[in-house]
């Protein structure tokens, strides 16, 4: 692209230079060779008049007293009647000029002027033209090649910045050129390249809760299907079938909730349900493994609440804070119901050491944890708490309390939705 922006602006120009040159050539040719002639014309008119006057003023007319009016490079012969030619200057050689003057006393006046004179400054023209046409490509060839930097490199940093995109890195550069349309097309990778960033972040985050949010049902999956190998009674595998293809449906849901959550976090699908319901499954799934670890959890609390949100997400914001005191805490783990205006709320506790103070509200970060863990299970959890209108809170840090707040009345419906549809 570079080589062919030169040669194009080159070949302009050439074609300028070609045609104005030229012309310009031919049009000071002309004047030249008009000036020269118009000279002589003029000085053999000057001379016949100074004859003259000499001649009606019975003055000596000889080439002494015409000498000095004639340039160097002129020949003038003066004829008068009766009288020897008066001659001035030396007689040119080859084509000359020459101009015949004739004087009112009967005298001629020749003036003549070498033609190599009219090359001589009609070659100086030409070398001046040539020399201005010269510094017109010289410059042209320097503007071409600034231009055509101008534009290339910009264009192989639009095209660097495209290949880093398909290699992996959606860094935007924010780099501007001062050329409109590439300046847009820098646009357009930047905007191309944030979304790309956002997207792999997103995938990112997907994977790691993915990974956080399943490793919990599975464990608990797998400790069912352990206890159905211990065993020979039927009526225990039945039992623990049954609960183990009820954790299996819990999966499926975690699946498609976190595969939601990615794609818009604040779609959700709430409905009115019972939190006893809830709870009670997440005893039943815990309870095997607080029983290896020699803890116990337990609820208590207000009974037959009902309140607004997604079972499903409800049940892992709740086994999310089971596994943090799993992990993190110590002694029984407590789950306790309330009321509290027009919420009911669920409280998770346990008596271990609970939140360095130093955290306080940041343990809900991503990435932040007290104990050298992953600091997902709880960032999670309160999105998930968000995603249906509720609220994840640390209300006391030593022993801990974490509060789950969920609306016990449904959002009002919009007028659109209550509205009967019209039957044509």
């Amino acid at each position: 692209m570079r080589r062919r922006l030169i040669q194009s602006t080159l070949a302009v120009v050439l074609v300028v230079i070609a045609v104005f040159g030229v012309s310009l050539v031919i049009v000071e040719t002309r004047t030249i060779s008009e000036s020269a002639q118009e000279r002589v014309e003029s000085e053999a008119v000057r001379l016949a008049s100074i004859v003259d006057s000499r001649i009606l003023a019975s003055e000596n007319v000889n080439a002494d007293v015409l000498r000095n009016p004639v340039s160097k490079d002129q020949y003038a012969v003066i004829r008068m009647p009766g009288k020897p030619p008066i001659e001035i200057g030396s007689k040119p050689e080859g084509d000359t000029i020459q101009y015949t003057q004739r004087g009112e006393e009967g005298e001629t006046v020749t003036v003549q002027e070498p033609r190599s004179a009219v090359t001589r400054e009609v070659g100086r023209t030409l070398v001046i033209i040539g020399l201005v046409a010269l510094l017109a490509v010289v410059a042209a060839v320097l503007l071409a090649v600034r231009q055509a930097n101008r534009l290339a490199s910009p264009l192989t940093d639009l095209a660097e910045t495209a290949e880093r995109l398909g290699s992996g890195d959606p860094r935007p550069r924010h780099k501007r050129y001062g050329v409109p349309e590439l300046d847009r097309v820098a646009d357009v990778l930047d905007a191309s390249a944030e979304r790309i960033g956002r997207m792999l972040t997103a995938e990112r985050r997907l994977a790691a809760d993915a990974s956080h949010q399943l490793r919990t049902p599975l464990t608990a999956l797998s400790m069912r299907l352990e206890e159905i190998t211990l065993t020979d009674d039927p009526e225990t595998v039945k039992e623990e079938a049954t609960i183990a293809l009820a954790q299996v449906e819990r999966l499926t849901d975690v699946v498609q909730r976190l595969l939601t959550n990615s794609r818009d976090p604040r779609t959700g699908s709430a409905v009115t349900f019972d939190l006893d319901e809830v709870i009670q499954q997440q005893l039943a799934e815990w309870r095997p493994a607080y029983r290896s670890a020699g803890r116990a959890i337990v609820s208590s609390g207000k009974r037959h609440l009902t309140a607004v949100g997604t079972p499903g997400a409800v049940a892992q914001v709740l086994a999310a804070l089971i596994e943090n005191s799993l992990m993190h805490g110590g002694g029984t783990v407590a789950l306790r119901t309330r009321v509290t205006g027009n919420q009911a709320v669920i409280e998770v506790t346990d008596e271990g050491p609970g939140v360095p103070a130093d955290l306080g509200a940041r343990i809900f970060e991503r990435t932040i944890s007290g104990r050298n863990s992953t600091g997902i299970g709880l960032a999670v959890a309160r999105d998930l708490a968000e995603a249906d209108g509720g609220r994840l809170e640390l209300l006391q840090p030593q022993p801990p309390i974490f509060g789950l707040f969920l609306s016990r009345t449904p959002p009002p419906r919009k007028p659109d939705e209550d509205r009967a549809p019209t039957v044509r």
